[in-house]
């Protein structure tokens, strides 16, 4: 019996050593952990439960049976993140580079059916050069095996992807259909093709870097929800975006303890400029209604006229949609209302409540939104909000105009609550553009055409631009003072806690892809 439980220790020993300590000294200089130093630090401490740590590949072409390693690249297993249960991989890079092979694909398979049956998490940690292509079309079905799984657990349990390292080819699609990607400044990238394929098609001349690092994917496509300074920032990161979800789509998110106190934030009243068509940062208004330093604002960096991100109200947590007046006004435009459709899709996913902070001239023209389907990308943040059945509440701080002021959660689209300021002004367009067509003779015949322009524009903004008539007509149900914002809503949020939507039976709907 000890030969054999020297035997299996051993084996245990050379599991551990991944591909050996000249390339984990070479992982390290590029200022990247190792497979199991990430697993180490994103779990609770002792919680790890390893599930296939013995597997090895079973290929024996160009060599390869001569070359096996436990394991076969990638790390798999359980264990607990502030007590709760998660499953986790992390590719080894050290191990034939973190390659994809029919046995690495099936470990990760496992453990994404233990998490869909046991409804946890699911945090994946990449770090890969792709496909191994000594296996040829058996690397390439364990990819689309994971990219079945990832959609089966779609909106089931929450899926986490850490780019830790390389992530090119046929790779990127399962982080991409994942729920949250972060990746790690100047040592991660992502991109369908890389740098010498491109030069070669298209003749541009592009580091890994430009086409596809984490700065690039957070500001100019959107692809990553987090681009973080280094790798133990983006396992924090991990285990704040958990703490406002719940384990899966049947549980609610943790409600932390709360002791009532005087909620009033006179700051409020004093925070919207007299101007109408001043800028402020919509941050402001967040961060005094929801629980000291509970923001975690996600996509920060990309289509700014628009945050979103999770907090916590009265120890609730909550997803917060809000224009943003400082950048382009606060417009929506292709880009911002995709971010802010996959955000609400999220929330409802995981009954996490919605807030909507509401200051909205309208949708951006021009030819650029036209032709890059403003239309169709407009229509999936009305989509979004009229398909969620989580508690949606809205507050209208200032402008709500046009078509936009229907998409922002409005109430004829299923708001539960819709709260305006006194400052909110609801109209099918601002007082100046509404003056000049409604008394376009009077003004283009009067002595003084300037002055019967802002005359007839003062008589416009009387009657529309406030909210009384929408709050008249009850699509708003109450005027408020700003500084009571944060009282209600923990108020109203509390209240809603039990909803409950019957919508009409269907297979799924078909959202304006």
């Amino acid at each position: 019996m000890k030969n054999k439980i020297e035997v299996l220790q051993d084996k245990i020993i050379k599991a551990h050593a991944g591909g050996g300590p000249v390339r984990i000294e070479s992982q390290h200089k590029k200022g990247k952990l190792t497979a199991r130093e990430r697993i180490h630090f994103l779990l609770d401490e002792n919680s790890f439960e390893e599930i296939g740590m013995l597997v090895t590949h079973r290929s024996t072409d160009f060599g390869m049976e001569r070359e096996k390693y436990s394991g076969d690249g990638v790390v798999t297993g359980y264990g607990t993140i502030n007590g709760r249960l998660v499953y986790v991989f992390s590719q080894d890079f050290t191990v034939f580079g973190g390659s994809l092979s029919e046995t690495h694909a099936e470990k990760i398979c496992k453990i994404m059916e233990m998490a869909m049956k046991n409804g946890a998490p699911l945090i994946g940690l990449n770090d890969s050069g792709g496909a191994r292509i000594q296996e040829g079309v058996v690397s390439l079905g364990g990819y689309a095996d994971i990219f079945y799984r990832n959609v089966q657990a779609s909106g089931v349990i929450p899926q986490l992807s850490a780019i830790m390292g390389p992530c090119a080819g046929g790779a990127v699609y399962s982080p991409a259909i994942t729920d949250f990607i972060l990746m790690v400044e100047h040592t991660s990238y992502m991109f369908v093709t890389g740098p010498n394929v491109v030069k070669t098609v298209t003749h541009e001349e592009v580091s890994s870097e430009e086409l596809g690092g984490a700065a690039t994917h957070a500001t100019k496509s959107g692809v990553t929800h987090f681009a973080c300074s280094n790798e133990l920032d983006a396992i924090n990161h991990v285990k704040q975006l958990l703490s406002y979800m719940p384990q899966n789509c049947e549980e609610m998110p943790s409600l932390l303890p709360y002791t009532p106190a005087d909620e009033n934030r006179s700051t409020l009243n004093t925070l919207m400029p007299e101007n109408a068509n001043q800028p402020y940062d919509v941050r402001s208004v967040i961060t005094e209604v929801t629980d000291s330093e509970s923001f975690l604002e996600v996509h920060k960096d990309y289509a700014e006229n628009i945050v979103v991100g999770f907090a916590r109200l009265g120890g609730r947590s909550i997803g917060i949609v809000a224009n943003q007046p400082a950048y382009l006004a606060g417009v929506l435009d292709n880009h911002a209302s995709v971010k802010a459709a996959r955000f609400v899709r999220f929330c409802d996913c995981f009954n996490i409540p919605l807030l909507v902070f509401e200051d909205v001239p309208g949708f951006l023209p021009g030819t650029d939104q036209e032709w890059n389907g403003i239309i169709t990308n407009g229509a999936k943040l009305l989509y979004a909000f009229s398909e969620a059945t989580v508690p949606r509440i809205t507050v209208i701080i200032r402008k709500a105009y046009g078509g936009a002021y229907d998409v922002m959660n409005s109430k004829h689209i299923g708001a539960d609550l819709n709260y305006a300021w006194p400052t909110a002004e609801i109209a099918v367009m601002g007082a100046k553009g509404a003056a000049e067509i409604i008394f376009k003779k009077e003004i283009t015949s009067a002595e003084h055409p300037e002055e019967k322009w802002l005359e007839k524009e003062k008589l416009y903004s009387d009657i529309f631009a406030n909210p009384y008539r929408a709050a008249e007509r009850g699509f708003v149900d109450e005027v408020i003072e700003p500084a009571q914002t944060r009282t209600k809503l923990i108020k109203a949020f509390k209240m809603l806690e039990n909803k409950v939507v019957n919508n009409p039976r269907k297979k799924h709907g078909n959202i304006p892809l």
